[in-house]
């Protein structure tokens, strides 16, 4: 027998001592511990193994009659007796051992005097956000450099046995429960107070499934309403807590910690919905509510081939704690949000992705993606605005909205929009002409509009005149009354900050006209009629 079998066989037989002595007081681990030790069982048990393919790193259970012993209390009692038998022997082995006392230290969970635990237990459910499949361990002093004044182990950050074992039940529990995956952790949330599934808006920021897009913004108000109007004492007097998580080399990583009132998450959810709401490029209807799992990887190039999730998230490593707060907390969206936003829109826009949904031609599997990532950096960029400017105390938050803004006062909103309505002069006069003024000029245009807008417009009238009359006069009148909005003339060039307002002016003004050809040709279709 090699060395692993024999550890193996070890670990069975003191899993078996501890049910038969278990059994002395819960009868049904006797059984238990009974069949455990029937041969022909442990084949039977093998075998099914083998055939179900179960790996030595998964965890098994055992039902006896319908019930599995491992989710009632009844052994909590002995178990506990167990342990404090083990404390108290390893305490005398240490002082026979050391000829020195157990230390007796101030508990950091209870504030009590114990005995700390010299190591503790595993935490379960972080394999997917880089732990461990045996799980990790949230404190751990396993270095002499993580030690302090002579303190061994875990009395580095004392806590007793059974802080430890609550702490660790209801992370698992949790983890398990009342957990969200965002962006390569793990976000766990509870209240202090008992909340119904129905009233349970946090997960509408993190996951919006189908059922939840129309009325997760809706669900957010009536509550809030309800909350203000008294309606909803329970509501009004609980607290919200969550938790961010990942794994490390067998550690458990705390990322993030928030916490508040019910009434003030509820506050700054509904203002999340509506900072990021934003028309869809029909420009009639408005974009589906994205989860932020959609937000933080808007910002990220397309994920190559064969590139490991873990690997293609860690750009945007402090964008997910910053955007997550600045729904449930109510923070401004960081300057570096927006960079990645305007840049990737760039690129996004030169690379032809965004004539890809032009394309009238069915098949093109792709444009689900590219819809949900175009509308996530829009919404972005508008919620970016109004979040500053509403700080500011800026007037101008008032006129921003989710549809264009036709007397939005900022020069650089107004090139967007000029630079939208000469790519569409281009396309009704040439058709689809391969690259075309936006990918062209765009990047120029927006960084640098004095330079490239002006030649553009002087050079629409080759394309006005291949236009019908009253085509041609639209579109005239139309360059003629944002030119009229540029009270200054054309900016020589253009910040970070009013190139993402360059970039919401032409997108808003581009689903304005299509919202008016898809009207158009309504009228034309019900004529025939």
């Amino acid at each position: 027998m090699d060395s692993d079998d024999a550890k193996t066989k070890e670990k069975h037989n003191s899993f078996i001592n501890l049910l038969a002595e278990a059994g002395k007081t819960i009868s049904q681990l006797t059984t238990i511990s009974q069949m455990l030790q029937d041969t022909v069982t442990i084949k039977g048990i093998q075998d099914a193994f083998s055939t179900k393919k179960v790996k030595p790193s998964d965890k098994v259970t055992i039902r006896l009659d319908g019930v599995f012993p491992v989710e009632t209390d009844t052994w909590y009692e002995w178990w506990r007796g167990f342990r404090n038998s083990l404390k108290t022997e390893t305490s005398k082995s240490r002082k026979n051992k050391n000829s020195e006392p157990s230390p007796v230290m101030r508990c950091f969970v209870t504030g009590k005097l114990i005995n700390p635990v010299p190591t503790h237990s595993r935490i379960d459910g972080l394999a997917g956000v880089g732990g461990q499949p045996s799980g990790d361990v949230l404190v751990c002093f396993d270095k002499d450099a993580f030690q302090s004044y002579g303190l061994h182990q875990s009395a580095n950050a004392a806590v007793s046995e059974e802080a430890m074992s609550a702490y660790r039940a209801g992370l698992n529990y949790l983890i398990k429960e009342h957990s969200y995956t965002l962006a390569g952790t793990k976000v766990i949330q509870w209240f202090k107070g008992k909340v119904e599934d129905k009233d349970d808006i946090f997960h509408s920021v993190l996951e919006t499934s189908e059922e939840q897009e129309l009325n997760a913004q809706i669900l957010a108000k009536k509550l809030l309403k309800s909350i203000k109007e008294g309606k909803r004492a329970d509501l009004r007097d609980n607290r919200y807590y969550a938790l961010t998580l990942s794994g490390a080399a067998g550690r458990v990583m705390v990322r993030d910690w928030m916490e508040g009132s019910f009434e003030q998450l509820a506050k700054n959810i509904t203002q999340w919905f509506d900072d990021v709401e934003i028309v869809s490029l029909d420009g009639v209807n408005p974009t589906k509510l994205s989860g932020m799992e959609r937000f933080i990887t808007c910002l990220l190039k397309p994920k190559k081939a064969g590139q490991k999730y873990e690997d293609w998230i860690k750009p945007v490593g402090s964008e997910r704690f910053t955007l997550l707060n600045a729904a449930i907390r109510g923070y401004l969206i960081p300057q570096d949000v927006l960079s990645k936003a305007v840049i990737e829109n760039r690129i996004f826009i030169l690379s032809g992705d965004l004539e890809k949904l032009f394309d009238s031609r069915d098949g093109d599997v792709s444009k689900p993606m590219l819809y949900s990532i175009l509308y996530s950096r829009m919404s972005l960029i508008k919620a970016f605005h109004l979040r500053k400017q509403r700080k500011d105390g800026n007037i101008m938050e008032e006129l921003l909205q989710p549809v264009l803004t036709e007397k939005y006062p900022d020069p650089a909103y107004q090139c967007g929009r000029l630079m939208a309505v000469l790519a569409e002069l281009q396309r009704a006069a040439l058709g689809n002409v391969g690259a075309g003024v936006i990918q062209r000029y765009y990047a120029a245009a927006s960084s640098t509009p004095a330079l490239v807008i002006g030649r553009l417009i002087r050079n629409s009238q080759f394309h006005l005149n291949k236009l019908e009359i009253g085509l041609a006069y639209w579109f005239e009148t139309k360059i003629g009354e944002i030119s009229n909005n540029l009270k200054n003339g054309i900016p020589a060039t253009l910040t970070l900050e009013s190139q993402s307002l360059f970039a919401l002016g032409y997108y808003q003004q581009l689903a304005e006209l299509r919202a008016r050809k898809t009207k158009k040709l309504k009228n034309k279709t019900e004529d025939v009629i």
